[in-house]
């Protein structure tokens, strides 16, 4: 083999995917089929739960030092902003940070871990059997990773349906100097503030996304919509897009998988789509580096696509009820939903939804814990009297048997076993978890509590499930 794993894409999910599997020591070529990097920027945030994620692997300070903390989300551009910085988060806030800006700082930690990366290559063809992939006619690998964006080459290749829902409208953005004030939506016309500039966004009467905007459109479709002359110059970026919905029918075929937009597209509603692609390949990146060094299940990597899949078709379905809920001509419903939103829990519920936190995978029947499938907690804990916490444990990209005192296991190939005291027990569930298994991708996957229960099942199962470890 060539290489272990070619991913094409150097957008977030291939580059967080190339890091995730080079951590661990798989080798993986990165293909971009752009020569240069952008001269425009597409989404300017990571939420909470991507922050959490890159938590885990000790990088999330490099972007939040770079960004700006936003304690407040909205859903579907309700009037009251939703509050996250008093819901006890491990980050309570969205980073306001440049997606161009999120690609360089991944690509740099790429680079540390040694990625080959290829730029001005693209995936024009590749061909499959029982032991690898062989891609363009001369780079053997084991996998083929499609992150290459909406109209990906590896997923029109692979033959994957991409059903879903035609775009019925189009939005016009722009990237310009203007004296409209950011944070408003008037008349039908967003203005988001940006570094130096803002981003208007205002609906395309022409609805023909085949047809170049020029500055001259986009200020007299602003000034229709406004019903007054506004001043527009210096345009970084000028587009439009559309409010489909899609997502690829299955998420892996045989040994060719998807991740990012190449397996789903949706309305930038929320701004889901840097942190959807970023949770794709943390998920991914752990289960496939397992197939390739030989020890995953045989139905590991199935897991990815019915965990992702699922979470993909619950961001799809609220951003589009967030378009919605932002277009015209829905007053009264949108009055409704702002109503609903000051209920109690039901704020939480929405900025859960907004920053990925509630995402919850499937972990059995008997799954009843509310840990069990989420992130695991970033409890604080102390080893040998040493503070440390669980984000930092999972560091090294393995699995952990987090030991409180409940279970006594000996050490394990592929997780590391761990005795644990609780600073604060509190954050403990109110003492009553006594050990956990947590996944490398940070999810729980099985706990015992204080009482004697174990959830899914026996810790014996839930090891045999996702790290190949049969008993003795």
């Amino acid at each position: 083999m060539d290489t272990d794993v070619v991913i094409a894409g150097a957008g977030p999910a291939g580059l967080t995917l190339a890091c995730e599997l080079a951590m661990v020591g798989v080798r993986t070529v990165l293909l971009e089929r752009e020569p240069r990097k952008p001269g425009f920027c597409r989404g300017f945030n990571l939420n909470a739960r991507s922050l959490d994620a890159f938590d885990r692997r000790g990088i999330a300070d490099r972007f939040i030092a770079e960004g700006h903390k936003v304690p407040v989300t909205s859903f579907g551009g309700l009037p009251a902003p939703l509050d996250i910085g008093s819901l006890g988060w491990e980050h309570p806030y969205t980073l306001g940070i440049a997606q161009t800006r999120v690609e360089e700082i991944l690509e740099e930690h790429a680079a540390e871990l040694g990625v080959d990366i290829r730029r001005g290559q693209a995936v024009h063809g590749f061909t499959q059997d029982d032991s690898g992939v062989t891609v363009n006619g001369e780079i053997r690998a084991r996998y083929l990773v499609g992150c290459d964006g909406s109209r990906s080459a590896v997923r029109k290749l692979a033959g994957i349906d991409f059903p879903g829902t035609p775009t019925t409208r189009y939005v016009m953005l722009g990237d310009v100097e203007t004296d409209l004030v950011p944070g408003k939506h008037l008349g039908g016309v967003f203005v988001i503030p940006r570094p130096g500039y803002v981003r208007v966004v205002v609906a395309d009467p022409v609805f023909d996304r085949a047809e170049p905007i020029t500055l001259a459109q986009l200020n007299s479709t602003v000034d229709e919509a406004l019903g007054r002359h506004v001043e527009m110059a210096e345009p970084r970026w000028l587009t439009r897009f559309g409010n489909a919905a899609r997502q690829a029918a299955q998420y892996r075929s045989g040994r060719v998988l998807l991740a990012g937009d190449a397996a789903h597209i949706h309305p930038p509603a929320g701004a889901q789509g840097v942190n959807l692609a970023i949770a794709d390949a943390m998920n991914l990146g752990w289960k496939l580096a397992a197939a390739v060094r030989g020890w995953a299940s045989p139905e590991l990597l199935d897991t990815y696509h019915r965990e992702r899949h699922a979470a993909g078709a619950r961001v799809l379905l609220h951003t589009q009820a967030q378009a919605l809920l932002a277009g015209d001509g829905i007053g009264p419903l949108r009055d409704l939903f702002a109503e609903l939103s000051e209920l109690d829990g039901v704020g939480r519920y929405l900025a859960e939804l907004a920053t990925g936190v509630e995402t919850r995978y499937e972990m059995g029947e008997f799954a009843t814990h509310p840990w069990l499938g989420r992130m695991a907690p970033d409890i604080p804990i102390a080893i040998d009297g040493c503070p440390t916490s669980v984000a930092k444990l999972l560091r090294g990209g393995s699995g952990l048997l987090l030991d409180f005192g409940g279970l006594d296991h000996p050490p394990l190939d592929r997780v590391d076993v761990v005795r644990a005291e609780p600073l604060d027990t509190e954050s403990m569930d109110e003492g009553q978890v006594a050990a956990m298994l947590v996944r490398p991708d940070g999810h729980v996957a099985w706990l015992a509590t204080a009482d004697g229960r174990a959830e899914p099942g026996p810790l014996a199962a839930a090891l045999s499930r996702w790290f190949g470890l049969v008993p003795a």
